[in-house]
């Protein structure tokens, strides 16, 4: 069963060319029964999400601007949420922004037993980002060619997509140290405990940051892993395991051979 969720997004934080991409991400995660979108509508600037709006029948909360140089959305949000929150209707959050104010309502959000995803800009501060349940970066809702990622470590030449990540050696250590910690005696481990765990290491972890749709695809273009495929105990399934490639360690571990010398001693 679907977990029902509020989704409050701050207006002025957010582009709006994303919204319909936005939505089809926040329905993987549960039925959003609740959908907001805080602002000052008076302003010229908020116009283009009129009819987006109405396509995905999101309500407008207007906020007038009381002071010059401050959001007026972000203490609509905060009270909105904790009305919600006290309403008992919804189980979670889906928080919308890139601003770093709604640190604490997440925090607060989770205290209260609420799931709470966030999405926005991938200059989002990071104690906003790791407040949060999972968050996900707006940038990489938009459909992406998994051809335009570059293979395993090659990453380090140009994208097609400058929203794709280098993976990096801090990357493959990350994910190596995930698996070492939910791996069995053989060094192997179900890939989706990894996947759990990455999510609750480092909440914005996501294969698509990397031009990678799922997260099989990803741990297949690293060298430095394997994966093995496994039928469940009734056959009807494969399960996915993963392990850290023992030969690519030794050979990174195995000293390299100095030049020989093949003058003769006078």
């Amino acid at each position: 069963m679907d977990i029902k969720l509020a989704v409050l997004i701050d207006g002025d934080n957010i582009p709006s060319a994303y919204v319909k991409e936005m939505m089809e991400e926040i329905a993987k995660y549960g039925n959003p029964t609740i959908k907001r979108i805080y602002g000052d509508w008076t302003k010229p600037h908020l116009s283009k999400w009129k009819t987006l709006l109405l396509e995905n029948a999101i309500t407008p909360i207007q906020q007038y601007g009381y002071t010059v140089g401050k959001n007026a959305t972000d203490s609509a949000m905060i009270i909105d949420a904790m009305d919600i929150l006290y309403s008992e209707k919804v189980d979670g959050f889906c928080l919308v922004s890139s601003d770093s104010d709604f640190t604490r309502l997440a925090t607060r959000l989770r205290e209260a037993g609420m799931k709470v995803y966030g999405i926005g800009e991938k200059k989002t501060p990071n104690p906003f980002i790791v407040a949060c349940d999972k968050f996900i970066y707006i940038e990489i809702l938009k459909n992406q060619p998994e051809e335009e990622a570059s293979l395993s470590n090659e990453k380090s030449k140009s994208t097609k997509n400058s929203n794709i990540d280098t993976i990096t050696e801090k990357d493959i250590k990350f994910i190596a140290a995930t698996i070492d910690d939910v791996a069995d005696d053989d060094g192997w481990a179900f890939l989706g405990d990894v996947g759990g765990l990455l999510q609750k290491k480092q909440p914005n972890f996501d294969s698509r940051n990397f031009g990678f749709q799922k997260l099989t695809p990803l741990i297949k273009s690293i060298k430095e892993f394997e994966i093995e495929r496994r039928e469940d105990s009734k056959g009807h399934y494969k399960l996915i395991y993963v392990r850290i490639n023992e030969n690519q360690q030794k050979s990174k571990s195995k000293p390299k051979k100095l030049p020989s010398n093949n003058k003769k001693p006078i």
